[in-house]
């Protein structure tokens, strides 16, 4: 390399050098990610004798140039001679698997697990797992916690000898000094586990396990409870009771809340693992417990897991498990004072229904829904609306219309604007659950009632409702059940609720409350969602009649309804306009040129200035000047 400047060949390697000593980071960063065409240009022996050792004597950078580098190695297999040759990028992943930075580490280790597939079972011994010792015995533990993740990826594939010391490294590492080490090797006990035999997995890794959920961090024992499940699922039906399941029941009463809550996370997973005997004998008292849990963090993942778990129970004593012992604990988070707790219930207890059948459900789990329903928290309610069809599949929509139905009307007629507000925000997704008969016998009357609200909010929010329920139910019900009451409002005394009529027609709405039910998406105009027949046939007349209201903020309003409705309106004839070559198209309806034009230039003559100003930029928008 020294004599890069008399060879013109070179001089891609000139150029990295010098970018990599460069002092900008981002020009350093840019040479690392250009690598693989620099590699190409080399040629695979220069890339293997000059490129990659310099690499491993440079590697002191920023660790977003390391991170960088740590991932180009692990796509350089054929850039440096194919299989044959991989092991050459076993140096540089090396010394990025031992710095300080854990996602330069993470990166390097992630790396080396790829290229290691690509090493024959020779190269494998020779090689790569001479590397895996090294960083397992090296003296910092950055080393030994980036050896943690390599053992699974190399065991398969080696000698009876050599997985022999495999073995005994990962023990030493489990016992390591260092909690972070303890730690990585704890998150890869599971993955170690799988590639073994069933015989070491019983004579090792069991007392490795019992030592790391013993462990004085918490951080070590959680993680030992992630591994508990591989491990579960690879021993015979007969050994879980004396192997796992004290290390598991002790987890499950841990004093950690920490480690508590990964049980609770798991517990699904840790079910299907142990089978159902067990789960009767021993999952079902520590879940109950994990429900009861003094830390709310827990009994929100442990309420979370509640309908997987009953789903999961044996089906000769799933209802008898789940009336004697899940419900009475359920009942008592439905009234919990956390909301996370509350929400995460309400998320998955309207599935109960299903496995409980129509009976229960009725007598058991209705007075819950409805005290959830009526809950002060918005995400519990409108996890308990979004799941209302599970229960109207098992009890019918009579009995749904005779239990929920009053309390969703009673919450939409409260007091307090802002329950108001939520109820509004849910009814589309309820609408389209109970259908369009349902709700047009139950909750239409309400829906028309808050266009006329007192707050302002609440009639926006009803707008943006109607919007959403003629997208969700069609224009042919709109034009029959909601087109004629909202025009009706055009005659109100009230100038607001003349208004409302207006802005039913013109305004494209976002719902308020931004954690609401398609919140980011905005609801379309009345016009736009009925379309052209009935705008120009239903909606046209009405508010051209408006323009002579005595209430200024009434005829601006006008003024603005034309504009949006005007390209609605359906076209009667195209006029061509050719200027200097090109062709302009105009479109112009011939509802807009004889009804709607007149109309705005009375307005843009008015003696408020707001209605000047609107009717003149409508009739520019609409090129009726």
């Amino acid at each position: 390399m020294a004599g890069a400047d008399g060879d013109d060949s070179l001089y891609p390697i000139a150029v990295l050098i010098d970018e990599l000593r460069n002092e900008d980071v981002q020009l350093r960063l840019n040479s690392i990610k250009k690598l693989s065409t620099i590699a190409l240009a080399l040629g695979v022996e220069r890339t293997r004798t000059e490129l990659l050792p310099f690499l491993t004597d440079t590697i002191y950078d920023e660790d977003e140039v390391l991170l960088a580098l740590a991932e180009q190695l692990g796509n350089f297999t054929m850039l440096v001679g194919g299989p044959d040759y991989v092991h050459c990028l076993l140096p540089p992943l090396e010394s990025l698997a031992t710095v300080e930075e854990t996602v330069v580490r993470d990166k390097a280790v992630e790396s080396l697990r790829k290229i290691s597939q690509e090493h024959s079972p020779v190269d494998l011994e020779v090689h790569f797992e001479p590397l895996v010792k090294r960083l397992a015995s090296g003296d910092w533990f950055t080393s030994r916690t980036s050896a943690c993740g390599l053992f699974s990826v190399c065991y398969p594939r080696v000698s009876s000898t050599v997985k022999a010391e495999i073995r005994q490294h990962f023990r030493t590492l489990c016992s390591d000094d260092t909690p972070m080490v303890r730690r990585a090797a704890a998150s890869k006990l599971g993955e170690f586990a799988k590639v073994l035999e069933l015989d070491y997995v019983k004579s090792d890794i069991i007392s490795l396990f019992t030592a790391l959920a013993s462990d004085e961090q918490d951080s070590v024992r959680l993680l030992a409870v992630e591994a508990c499940v591989s491990i579960a699922t690879l021993l015979p039906q007969e050994d879980l009771e004396t192997l796992v399941m004290p290390t598991l029941r002790q987890a499950a009463e841990d004093k950690s809340w920490r480690v508590r809550y990964m049980v609770a996370d798991k517990f699904s997973e840790l079910q299907k693992a142990v089978g159902p005997e067990i789960t009767k004998n021993d999952l079902v008292p520590a879940f109950q417990n994990l429900l009861k849990d003094c830390e709310a963090e827990v009994r929100a993942a442990a309420a979370n897991k509640v309908k997987e778990f009953c789903e999961n129970l044996p089906e000769d004593s799933r209802e008898q498990i789940i009336m004697t012992h899940i419900l009475p604990c359920v009942k008592e988070l439905v009234s919990d004072t956390n909301q996370h707790v509350k929400s995460a219930l309400a998320s998955v207890i309207m599935g109960l229904s299903t496995i409980l059948g129509k009976d229960n459900t009725v007598e058991h789990l209705l007075p819950l829904f409805l005290a959830q329903l009526k809950d002060e928290c918005p995400e519990v309610r409108l996890n308990i609306i979004s799941n209302l069809d599970c229960v109207n599949e098992v009890i019918g929509i009579r009995q749904l219309s005779q239990s929920l139905l009053p309390a969703i009307v009673e919450l939409a007629e409260d007091a307090k604007w802002r329950v108001r507000l939520a109820i509004i925000e849910y009814m589309p997704l309820l609408a389209g659950q109970l259908g369009v008969e349902f709700f047009d016998e139950k909750l239409n009357t309400l829906c028309m009632a808050w266009l006329i609200d007192h707050v302002y909010a609440i009639r926006e929010a009803a707008t943006c409702n109607l919007m959403k329920l003629v997208e969700k139910f069609g224009a042919e019900w709109a034009q029959n059940t909601i087109v004629p009451k909202v025009l009706g409002m055009a005659n109100d005394p009230n100038y607001l609720h003349r208004m409302t009529t207006l802005f039913c027609i013109n305004v494209s709405h976002r719902a308020s409350n931004p954690k609401a039910p398609h919140a980011s998406l905005p609801a379309p105009a009345l016009s736009e969602a009925c379309g052209q027949d009935i705008t120009t046939k239903q909606m046209l007349p009405v508010v051209l009649k408006m323009s002579n209201d005595q209430v200024a903020n009434v005829r601006f309003n006008v003024a603005k309804s034309l504009q949006k409705i005007g390209p609605v309106l359906d076209s009667k004839y195209v006029v061509f306009a050719f200027r200097l070559g090109a062709i302009f198209h105009i479109y112009q309806t011939a509802t807009a040129a004889s009804e709607v034009k007149p109309v705005l230039e009375k307005l843009a003559t008015d003696t408020d200035m707001d209605v000047k100003y609107f009717a003149q930029e409508a009739i520019s928008v609409l090129s009726l000047a």
